[in-house]
């Protein structure tokens, strides 16, 4: 079996260099040999003998990838989220889908709540006017033991912050139609509705999974039922927030604060034009960008490729009976 890796150097080594030898162990492994992401031009050219390709999240799945490239049998994502991959046009050409495993709560809770540390102290602020040289203003913070935390999406995210928020004595909201109201409370926590969460949280997460219903959740009718001064923490999805409202709750001192560790550049990194504004603390969508996780993330596709090779359907396909392009290389095996 060929494997194709389609992550640059820089991320080869962050999320793929430890599992790296245990995939070149069970598969021929062909490396991306550009120093960035391939487009999928370039990917068709790249991987056109291959028969899986490992995408990191930056790599799109596009439909033109699928139709031309007939020897493909998977695409294994090294991310959880498949949003940026055209599954049914995957499943229409026979190709398998499958995501990573979800290891990667507790470095993007912890993130999450070093964010809103940063944003409460200004830890950012004062740091960077020291390295200019400058002597940092007392900066008054915000004490976040008696606060109230809002969590939208009690996922694997949500429901693990929700429990170091309130280690830190805050009072936790959680909103999410799709999660049993008892199973909320016997957390610790207080189910509510959207409305009621935007109207008594004084910091508000974001951690809703991307779809065509939950694009800018965070619009500027939301932004107007939160209390004044509330600060916003985003490490999910970019396009959970209406930038430009985002931008005028900022300008007009109605948002106390932004702090992001995704947005709607390049590989979810946040804006730039928002990131540099005051009263923003931005980070490079690195949530998930512990050894821990990125080891976790790169051995599933390596679990995945050992599940093929033994004549099994891997764990987390995400269109399993769509397979039948791994059903034939079994065949012919």
């Amino acid at each position: 079996m060929r494997v194709f890796l389609t992550h640059n150097p820089e991320d080869l080594d962050a999320y793929y260099g430890r599992a790296l030898p245990e995939l070149a162990a069970i598969a021929a492994v062909v490396t991306n040999p550009l120093d960035r992401d391939p487009t999928t031009a370039e990917l068709i050219d790249a991987a056109g003998d291959c028969d899986v390709i490992v995408a990191h999240r930056a790599t799109p799945g596009e439909p033109e990838l699928f139709a031309e490239l007939p020897g493909l049998v998977a695409f294994l994502r090294t991310a959880v989220d498949v949003s940026t991959i055209d599954v049914e046009a995957a499943s229409r050409h026979g190709v398998l889908v499958a995501r990573a495993a979800k290891s990667f709560q507790a470095s993007t809770a912890e993130l999450a709540l070093g964010l809103l540390v940063d944003l409460a102290r200004h830890v950012s602020e004062s740091t960077v006017d020291y390295r200019n040289g400058d002597e940092p203003p007392q900066r008054n913070g915000i004490e976040l033991r008696g606060r109230t935390a809002g969590i939208i999406g009690y996922g694997t995210i949500g429901s693990y912050l929700a429990g170091l928020l309130r280690a830190l004595g805050m009072r936790v909201l959680v909103a999410d139609p799709h999660v049993d109201g008892e199973a909320i409370a016997s957390a610790g926590c207080e189910p509510v509705t959207f409305e009621e969460l935007l109207a008594a949280a004084d910091t508000v997460f974001p951690l809703a999974p991307a779809s065509p219903e939950t694009e800018n959740l965070i619009d500027a009718a939301a932004l107007e039922k939160m209390r004044p001064g509330t600060l916003l923490v985003n490490v999910s999805r970019g396009e959970l927030l209406d930038e430009q409202a985002v931008a005028h709750a900022l300008d007009s001192q109605h948002l106390g604060g932004l702090a992001m560790d995704v947005g709607r550049a390049a590989d979810q990194r946040p804006s730039p034009a928002l990131a540099r504004r005051p009263g923003v603390v931005a980070t490079p969508h690195l949530g998930g960008l512990t050894p821990a996780n990125a080891d976790a993330q790169a051995r599933s596709s390596v679990e995945q490729v050992r599940a093929m090779l033994a004549g099994e359907m891997p764990p987390r396909a995400v269109n399993p009976d769509a397979a039948t392009r791994l059903r034939e290389w079994w065949a012919r095996r």
